[in-house]
């Protein structure tokens, strides 16, 4: 067996190994099956790629990712290592090469992506040359409730099986419950020895912020932070699109990133974001696993992340170099109801969506936390710390108060409205305004009506966001998003326990101007009516949702409530085209029942000749059976009253051109009056 101490040294070019490292590449070495949970950035690959040249026959790698199987086997060619990866975006060069290289014995690794694993082809040409070990990648994908599940993951057990071989599997992020998992799905249960190498990433500062112009608060952040690579995760597609049109023409080099991509233009991302410095990425989750570049120098959320795994893996992209990064998470009350609502309406079994709350559960408590994020980050994970400096809550200190008698007040306005109001509701009642929702419901004669006039609405509002990201209150989706109290505030609403708030968050929520982009917890299910019937228009047309209206044209819609085309087609984004393509089936879910236009008038809705049209046609009702009321019925069609309504004849001459001798003078005069007062 070769010294590993040489391998090292002479191939990858280490004087020494990181720390955690060598106990692990001993025990691999030694053909026991391994499962190594270490930081991003901790050196996994390493673990395996060395071993692989210290043991005979080839080392098999699943790697869930083809741009990072062909960095690997890249990176490993350029320092003499033969390997190889058998991937669809291989050239027939490649692919030869990896068969000569098999066949003459000297492939030392071969990477493949799971889900070549279905393909008996494939398990063929395993069995037919000597796989010594199987190395597993981002094992954490075995997860079938986790973010990163990739099904084909779990064919790798089989694979085990049929190969007989000792297998190691690596991963940055899993908690003691997907442990378990990699353990039963690559392991058949039986515990390999496991390595957990500490999660922390001391070059990484900690940063979260409430939202406020969100687009405002990343281009500041990029800003201060020109020239750097960076990455932007937003939860939809069509927010990455308008981020990175935001930072480009900010004098960024920026460009966006998400799986409803065609696949080689996101392969132009991934190559441009290994090979350019500076560039900012905007993507969803989509983009990250299994990006290897060393430089990253900041991580920026514009929507709070899934879970608090998910924050730990796409922060840990940051400062793979070891060098100063930094991380910015941007949160508020809509991102809450947002993820409460994809877990409440997952497939996952009600035990899993219960683990999944606890999970956005650690997270919430993480941008909450009342003390050092570190230390709150790497205690969900098992870890204690002192404080660690390097995270926003360190540089400055939190403002904290007492919030109990406010969460009781809160509390109890929920219990006595019957847990079916949302948060802008109770706030009215909290604070006595008595608007008319209030009085048609006899609410301003409650007990709590007015008890919390010391906080304004913006105040109560950081309330509300604390008593979520504590867990003491939920949205109810089946009351169309009415909160809920949970079993962990009763303590505090019988006075068996108090509760500390943030003040500075309270007050931060306070001077900053309400987030234009979110609706109130009145408007939500009407906003969630219509991204329904968005998203049936889209799957229908098989176009992307906000082709069909963007989100802050539906949220407009349920602010401002349109009643007819005219008042839609006031509505921000809603343009000619998609009025007449879209309004009538929007509006009807806004009012409940179908407005019956003509075509001619839809087509002009909106627009002042609407106005001028429905006068005309007024006037012509008045005179249909002429100016006694005795002469034979007579009216002008759709199209020539819209024709009328746009081209504003002045004289009678005109309106016999358009409307022919008989009809202008049954109607002439009536509609120059009409024209001559509109103008």
């Amino acid at each position: 067996m070769a010294n590993v101490s040489e391998i090292l040294r002479t191939i990858f070019g280490f004087d020494d190994f990181r720390p955690g490292q060598q106990e692990i590449v001993d025990t691999v070495i030694g053909g026991k099956n391994v499962l190594a949970i270490m930081p991003t950035g901790g050196g996994k690959s390493l673990c395996y790629q060395l071993p692989a040249l210290a043991r005979t026959g080839v080392v098999l790698v699943v790697s869930p990712l083809i741009a990072l199987m062909r960095d690997q086997v890249r990176a490993l060619q350029a320092v003499g290592v033969v390997a190889g990866a058998l991937t669809s975006a291989n050239t027939n060069e490649e692919t030869q090469y990896v068969y000569d290289m098999l066949e003459n014995g000297s492939l030392k690794l071969l990477y493949l992506a799971p889900e070549r694993l279905g393909s008996s082809a494939t398990y063929a040409l395993l069995k037919r040359y000597n796989i010594s070990m199987i190395a597993v990648d981002e094992a954490h994908c075995v997860s079938q409730w986790g973010h990163d599940f990739r099904p084909d993951y779990l064919k790798i057990g089989e694979l085990r099986r049929t190969l007989d071989v000792p297998l190691s599997a690596f991963t940055a992020t899993a908690d003691a419950e997907t442990r378990q998992e990699i353990v039963d799905r690559l392991f058949d249960g039986i515990a390999p020895v496991t390595f957990l190498r500490g999660f922390d990433r001391p070059n990484i500062h900690l940063a979260f912020e409430i939202k406020n112009n969100p687009r405002q608060q990343i281009l500041a952040f990029a800003g201060a932070r020109k020239g750097q690579s960076g990455i932007v995760y937003c939860a939809t597609r069509a927010k990455t699109e308008g981020l990175a049109k935001a930072l480009t023409e900010a004098g960024h080099n920026a460009c966006f990133y998400h799986g409803g991509m065609d696949p080689e233009a996101r392969r132009v991302v991934e190559t441009r974001f290994a090979k350019e410095d500076g560039l900012i990425v905007v993507a969803t989750v989509a983009f990250g696993m299994g990006v290897d570049k060393p430089d990253i120098r900041w991580v920026a959320h514009a929507d709070l992340p899934k879970s608090i795994e998910a924050y730990y893996q796409e922060i840990g992209r940051a400062g793979r170099d070891g060098a100063p990064a930094e991380t910015l998470t941007l949160y508020g009350a809509e991102d809450i109801r947002l993820r409460r609502t994809q877990i409440d309406e997952g497939l996952a079994p009600a035990d899993r969506r219960l683990a999944d709350h606890g999970r956005l559960n650690a997270l919430l408590g993480l941008a909450e936390a009342l003390t050092c994020r570190r230390q709150t980050l790497l205690r969900y994970f098992g870890e204690e710390i002192e404080s660690c400096g390097k995270c926003d809550l360190c540089d400055a200190p939190a403002e904290i108060f007492d919030g109990t008698q406010n969460v009781r007040m809160a509390l109890s306005a929920i219990l006595r409205t019957d847990e079916s109001f949302g948060a802008g509701h109770l706030i009215d009642i909290l604070i006595g305004k008595a608007t008319d929702k209030v009085r048609a419901r006899g609410h301003e004669t409650l007990p709590t009506f007015g008890v919390g006039r010391a906080l304004n609405t913006q105040q109560w509002n950081g309330v509300f966001r604390q008593m979520m990201g504590h867990d003491l209150i939920r949205p109810d989706r089946e009351r169309h998003g009415a909160l809920r109290m949970t079993e962990s505030a009763l303590p505090i609403l019988r006075d068996e326990a108090t509760i500390q708030l943030r003040l500075d968050t309270i007050k931060s929520d306070h001077k900053t101007p309400k987030i234009k982009t979110l609706v109130s917890e009145d408007d939500a299910p009407l906003l969630s009516a219509l991204k329904a019937k968005r998203r049936a228009l889209a799957e229908a047309a098989d176009v992307p949702a906000y082709i069909v209206f963007n989100d802050k044209t539906l949220i407009e819609m349920a602010e401002k409530r349109p009643q007819t085309l005219d008042d839609m087609a006031h509505i921000s984004g809603v343009g000619a085209k998609k009025l007449e393509t879209y309004g009538a089936a929007f509006l009807s879910v806004i009012t409940g029942s179908v407005e019956h236009i003509h075509p001619a008038r839809r087509k002009i809705a909106g627009r002042s000749e609407a106005n001028l049209y429905d006068q005309l046609l007024e006037a012509q009702a008045d005179l249909s059976r002429g100016y006694d009321g005795t002469e034979k019925p007579l009216s002008c069609s759709a199209a020539l009253l819209a024709k009328v309504a746009q081209m504003r004849p002045r004289d009678h001459n005109t309106l016999v051109r358009i409307l022919g001798e008989r009809r202008a003078e049954r109607f002439g005069q009536a509609f120059l009056n009409v024209l001559a007062q509109a103008s």
